[in-house]
């Protein structure tokens, strides 16, 4: 009967627009010739592809038009709002009716035949049933407790400043804007990996007052800080301060790209950049430090 009820929005609904859409929505859902439906105002937004309030303002303006009534009375499956089409029952009893008639029945009466009780019997089969009303909430919510007026569970007083006393009132609680270089662990200390780390405003700016900027030129800042990085791809997080710590050391032994062959060995164990071994890198350093002129050359 659904395919009845839509075939009337089609061919004799009034409506319009999203009011259209909410009708056909409810009309796919009838369940026989009484033209009754269930849907939930979610429901009927995605659906339609509109905003609830949308589809709140199109019911209304449907059952202001009497193409549409809401049976309070009755609840559909998952507590949905039962819905009847009127003016598509009237046509599809009509149609009844003619046929009935084609069958050799009792002539069919030009008079609107008046309105049918709706068969509760039947509309059980698909989930929608009468609403129950209880005569005594509080019975109903524990039946074990007298009607004193009294909530079941004293409410929880409000308390103004923290929930719990062990967090101080200037812990970092609000977490919503991080900073720079910020990312929280379980205890609240900010840790994170090298590659995560950035260069602050206030490391750039040692870099240049120590004069690594103009020393290393701004390519070779950024060469020496993804070496940096490479070798420290595999190190634990820590916080941002041991990590500009670290990276400044490693800046000021880094020698100028003109000098090739020197380069920064920040441990003993850190294997040498660009795939040289660490005596490799040793003996580098050696014959770069012996090209540098001492001022005795006569």
């Amino acid at each position: 009967m659904s395919s009845d009820a839509r075939e009337w929005v089609w061919e004799h609904s009034s409506s319009r627009g999203t009011a259209r859409l909410v009708l056909l929505s409810i009309a796919d859902r009838v369940t026989d010739e009484q033209c009754v439906s269930w849907a939930s105002l979610s429901s009927l937004a995605q659906r339609t592809r509109a905003s609830v309030s949308t589809v709140r303002e199109a019911v209304h303006r449907l059952v202001h038009a009497g193409e549409l009534e809401q049976l309070d009375d009755l609840v559909g499956p998952q507590r949905s709002t039962v819905y009847r089409l009127p003016l598509a029952a009237e046509a599809v009893e009509q149609a009844l009716r003619e046929e009935q008639e084609k069958d050799g029945a009792a002539a069919v009466s030009d008079e609107p035949a008046a309105p049918a009780k709706l068969r509760l019997s039947v509309l059980r089969r698909y989930g929608i049933r009468p609403r129950k009303v209880p005569d005594s909430p509080a019975r109903v919510r524990n039946p074990a407790v007298a009607e004193t007026g009294r909530p079941r569970r004293k409410p929880a007083q409000r308390r103004t400043g923290n929930r719990h006393n062990d967090v101080p009132e200037t812990g970092t609680q609000n977490r919503s804007e991080p900073d720079l270089n910020r990312r929280y662990s379980s205890g609240g200390a900010a840790v994170l990996s090298a590659a995560e780390w950035q260069v602050d405003p206030a490391t750039h700016t040692w870099a240049r007052q120590q004069g690594h900027l103009d020393r290393l030129g701004e390519q070779g800042l950024q060469a020496a800080d993804a070496k940096w990085r490479a070798h420290r791809a595999d190190f634990k997080p820590r916080p941002a301060e041991a990590w500009a710590a670290d990276w400044r050391s490693w800046i000021a032994r880094e020698h100028a790209p003109s000098r090739p062959n020197l380069h920064a060995v920040p441990g003993k164990n850190t294997a040498a950049p660009g795939g040289m071994t660490r005596t490799e890198a040793h003996t580098a350093a050696l014959l770069a430090a012996l090209d540098e002129p001492t001022g005795t050359e006569g």
